[in-house]
């Protein structure tokens, strides 16, 4: 017997207070298609490197391609997801089969139907070649069949409570009709041709420059039925300070990229800019390579992790604008998963000076750095709020003997070196980090799609494989926090901080944006750039 289990997914998304939030609008794509000869523009400060959506991973990819190949679920801002293409879905009693019903309206923009089978196709094609994050998530994965134009049945090797809420957000749907057969999907560029189920369709790319998508005749998931302007923008920028100018100067609509809170400040009294805010559900961090012979030692990271000003870092590079997550890979954000008795580490130099010195670490030159203790600081330049942070890393840890370099590089370059692992101390964050379960596996396991450190613990490993084999929350939640204070304690990554992130745009010109959680979905969401309306 299979049981429905969509009306306990949509208790616990009331119990956790997702919500989306609509902008100067009283009910989503609301708006009349009148002005559809509109073009909204729209900043970015990077080139998209992959058209292919099952490939993409940098913010630039997922902000165009998101606008094409539609994702199953909506996320709320407390990291459960509400129906948006799927409509309900379940598991069998024995946890081994799931299943989901989908909309029966939707089209791609050629006129084929948008059904069951783009599904299967999708995911067949992501399992067989472990194609991206998606790939990672859902281990448990067998086969899939479509037995209807709206229902999928999935065969899993083992119950998995996370399964059909990591395709439902993570797994975009590409057209079985206009990609290769499954075995080419992976090196399928997409770079022209383009066929969309989503608000828009990609007709223009001058790398550089920009990208231009126009809106489709259906899309069935606004009260529309489809796009209120006609077209979208990505203008490429050199830095959010860039787009800030143009953005006063009236060249520019919204600023896709997170705003650095100094730069949010001096925006937010402009006459006609409104400064937006969207939940995080990720968070910034530091990740130490353990490939390195000195990094793969604990007291080496303790040393690190004590060297750290916390509340510098909270108060100044982000301007109050960020809170601690105790240390914690599981945010405080998300309250049911999150451990109350976390601790974040101390900022002691002076006892990150004694760990070294009882390792057997010394000072032998006399310049104030222990001998053999230096390494390079890897972020990226343009990500003003991590070059700030950076800094005064490499200033708390000088005070504790360690030696930091920083090495600020460009976006792509810096994402390469990240998964070629070819750093010492990686600054960054991640933009949704929502199902603890899932996410853990991705960047600790060995082997894991994002474990850019190279972490290999089979005491953790252990921990993972027990949540994600879980079939309720109760039996999820003590693996998934002891996981998390292993990792804490073994100092495999230093989560400095969630923040609260702002985004500007002309609003003397534009009405009616949806603020979805975290700098990856924020403003540019499909169902979003899908509502907003120019002001008559």
């Amino acid at each position: 017997m299979i049981r429905n289990v969509r009306n306990a997914l949509t208790r616990r998304s009331v119990l956790m207070g997702g919500i989306v939030m609509a902008m100067g609008v009283a009910s989503l794509g609301s708006a009349s298609a009148q002005d559809a000869a509109s073009r909204i523009v729209i900043g970015t400060t990077a080139d998209v490197v992959n058209f292919n959506p099952l490939v993409g991973n940098s913010r630039s990819d997922t902000w165009v391609t998101n606008l094409m190949y539609p994702r199953l679920m909506q996320m709320t801002d407390k990291g459960s997801k509400d129906p948006y293409v799927a409509t309900e879905w379940g598991y069998s009693e024995d946890g081994l089969t799931a299943w989901m019903e989908i909309r029966g309206d939707m089209t791609w923009n050629d006129g084929t139907p948008f059904t069951a089978d783009d599904i299967v196709f999708t995911i067949t094609a992501v399992t067989t070649e472990k194609i991206g994050v998606t790939a990672g998530l859902i281990p448990s994965f067998v086969s899939a069949k479509a037995v209807s134009p709206t229902r999928v049945e999935f065969t899993l090797s083992r119950p998995d409570s996370t399964f059909l809420t990591n395709i439902g957000f993570w797994m975009p749907i590409v057209p079985k009709h206009a990609f290769p057969e499954v075995g080419q999907v992976a090196a399928f560029a997409n770079d022209k041709d383009w066929v969309s189920a989503g608000p828009f369709i990609l007709k223009e790319v001058n790398a550089g420059q920009n990208y231009v998508l126009s809106a489709v005749d259906n899309y069935p998931l606004v009260e529309a039925g489809k796009a209120s302007v006609g077209e979208v923008e990505f203008r490429v920028f050199p830095d959010v300070n860039a787009q800030a100018l143009a953005l006063r100067a009236g060249d520019l609509d919204l600023i896709a990229n997170a705003l650095p809170a100094p730069i949010a400040r001096t925006l937010k009294d402009q006459p006609g800019i409104t400064i937006a805010q969207a939940p995080s559900l990720g968070w910034s961090h530091v990740l130490y390579n353990m490939n390195d012979e000195v990094l793969a030692k604990l007291e080496v990271r303790q040393a690190l992790a004590h060297a750290v000003d916390y509340e510098a870092i909270r108060a100044i590079a982000m301007q109050g604008l960020a809170n601690t997550t105790n240390s914690s890979p599981i945010s405080p954000v998300l309250s049911y998963w999150a451990d109350p008795e976390a601790k974040e580490y101390a900022f002691d130099p002076e006892l990150s000076q004694k760990i070294l010195t009882d390792a057997g670490y010394t000072d032998g030159n006399g310049d104030g750095f222990f001998d053999g203790i230096e390494f390079s600081l890897l972020y990226e330049q343009s990500a003003a709020d991590i070059a700030n942070w950076a800094q005064i890393m490499k200033d708390g840890a000088a005070k504790a003997g360690i030696k930091i370099n920083l090495t600020g590089l460009e976006r792509n370059t810096y994402l390469a070196r990240g998964r070629e692992k070819d750093f010492d101390i990686y600054a960054g964050n991640w933009a949704v980090m929502e199902e603890p379960a899932a996410y853990l596996g991705l960047a600790y396991r060995t082997g894991g799609f994002i474990n850019y450190a190279s972490i290999s613990d089979p005491d953790l490993e252990k921990l993972i494989d027990e949540a994600q084999a879980a079939t309720t929350p109760e039996a999820v939640k003590g693996p998934v926090q002891a996981a998390a204070r292993l990792i804490s304690e073994k100092v495999y990554d230093n989560v400095l901080y969630y923040q609260t992130f702002q985004f500007a745009y002309n609003s003397d010109k534009w009405d009616g944006f949806v603020v979805q959680p975290s700098d990856l979905l924020s403003l540019v969401n499909p169902l979003s750039l899908a509502s907003v309306k120019p002001k008559n």
